[in-house]
């Protein structure tokens, strides 16, 4: 189906062709529909599939001239994630005169002041510093009409669900509310009780399954060689752009400066990251400038970087869902994508929990001629013992009993 069969309007149709949408994707053909017949709409899709274009279009569609209070109010979890709705909000509403701000922490109050009072329609905003907004007088929500509460289970992670109850007290009652969150948990499923009227859900795939596309590996190593496997893999690995996954900023910039010693171009992404150089790191690694972003879980979560080839887990996530959500950045909106993870001995149920979330058993993989340590690893996959899984590293090949993995040059 095309969008002009949605019932969207001109300008939207006009917005959506100047940024070279062609077809609806599933969360929007099933969403977009909903919200212009007033329903309140509970979403989940896989990283990647068009979330923001399924609440943004339809909700521009209907108010469709400029007023000078806010009429839309998007909550974001982080600074990233608001600029980044922000950005493509403003790109659908380039042929209408709407006005889109948006306000979070970690910058001056004054260009944010400037544009709530010169008026603005669409508002996306963290929860923090739109209180302290309220607060000071600079801005009411009285004339909220449409309320969207985007990554709501990162939210409640970061602890902002009393702040963005809060908010929701400033805001109508009677308003169309969309809420979008991977998991559901029972914080969650209160606060859709409490802020929403008969709910749609809609739920395109499985909350534990990552894209079909992706390519998953665990590559075994001693913890004294993680970082010589990383640089290894990197110099073999045909690939487009890398993000890096730590579980600490300070193993994110320890990694970093090793990266950059062995001439890689590096950008680091982390909470002690002032807001400048948060986005010059996401700014560079979008343009080609930097090929390597090393992160932390923050950059896990819905941040719209495109042709990631690579995601490398250094770190084992200690939580499932932060699998999925990591391995997302790559193999989006059904391109293909591989996920490298480095597992030491510690990790061992770690990497198990994840193989239950997903219900997939990830291949162990040894790197041919990298000059392995021994570690007990290794033991899993003694010949005669059964397979680890059915898939293997693209070109890979079987020795010994043991996987090994492909041995392609960078470009």
């Amino acid at each position: 189906m095309a969008f002009s069969k949605l019932g969207l309007s001109h300008a939207m149709l006009e917005g959506v062709k100047a940024m070279g949408y062609v077809e609806p994707t599933p969360i929007q053909l099933r969403t977009i529909p909903l919200i212009l017949a007033g329903r309140d709409v509970i979403g989940s899709a896989q990283t990647g599939t068009g979330k923001t274009a399924a609440f943004a279009l339809p909700i521009l569609t209907q108010i469709d001239h400029h007023e000078p209070q806010p009429r839309v109010l998007i909550l974001e979890p982080t600074r990233e994630l608001a600029a980044q709705v922000e950005t493509a909000v403003r790109d659908f509403a380039r042929f209408t005169d709407l006005r889109v701000a948006v306000v979070f922490g970690g910058v001056g109050y004054g260009l944010q002041r400037e544009a709530l009072h010169k008026g603005v329609d669409v508002l996306v905003a963290t929860p923090g510093r739109l209180l302290d907004l309220m607060q000071q007088g600079t801005c009411k929500l009285d004339r909220i009409k449409y309320l969207v509460l985007d990554e709501a289970d990162r939210m409640l992670d970061m602890g902002f669900l009393p702040d963005v109850r809060r908010i929701l007290q400033k805001c109508p009652r009677e308003r169309h509310t969309s809420l979008f969150s991977a998991t559901v948990p029972p914080e969650i499923e209160t606060l859709i009780q409490w802020a929403m009227k008969d709910p749609e859900t809609v739920e395109i795939g499985a909350r534990r399954t990552p894209a079909e596309t992706v390519k998953h590996v665990i590559y075994p190593v001693s913890d004294a060689q993680k970082t010589d496997l990383l640089l290894e893999l990197l110099k073999r690995v045909n690939y487009d752009s890398v993000i890096v996954f730590c579980r600490t900023k300070y193993g994110a910039d320890r990694v970093a400066h090793l990266l950059k010693r062995n001439n890689h171009a590096v950008a680091v992404l982390h909470s002690n990251r002032t807001q400048r150089e948060r986005e010059q790191a996401l700014r560079g690694f979008r343009d080609g400038r930097f090929e390597v972003l090393v992160a932390t879980d923050i950059a896990a979560r819905g941040l719209d970087i495109a042709e990631v080839s690579h995601v490398v887990n250094y770190d084992v996530p200690q939580h499932p869902e932060d699998y999925i959500h990591r391995i997302g950045r790559t193999g989006r909106m059904e391109a293909k994508g591989d996920a490298f993870t480095l597992m030491v001995a510690e990790d061992g149920r770690h990497v198990q929990a994840i193989e239950r979330f997903i219900s997939q058993k990830i291949p162990r993989v040894k790197l041919e001629d990298f000059e392995y340590r021994y570690t007990a690893l290794f033991e899993e996959n003694k010949p005669g013992q059964p397979s680890t899984g059915p898939m293997r590293a693209r070109g890979a090949r079987v020795r010994g009993g043991y996987f090994y993995g492909p041995a392609k040059r960078r470009r």
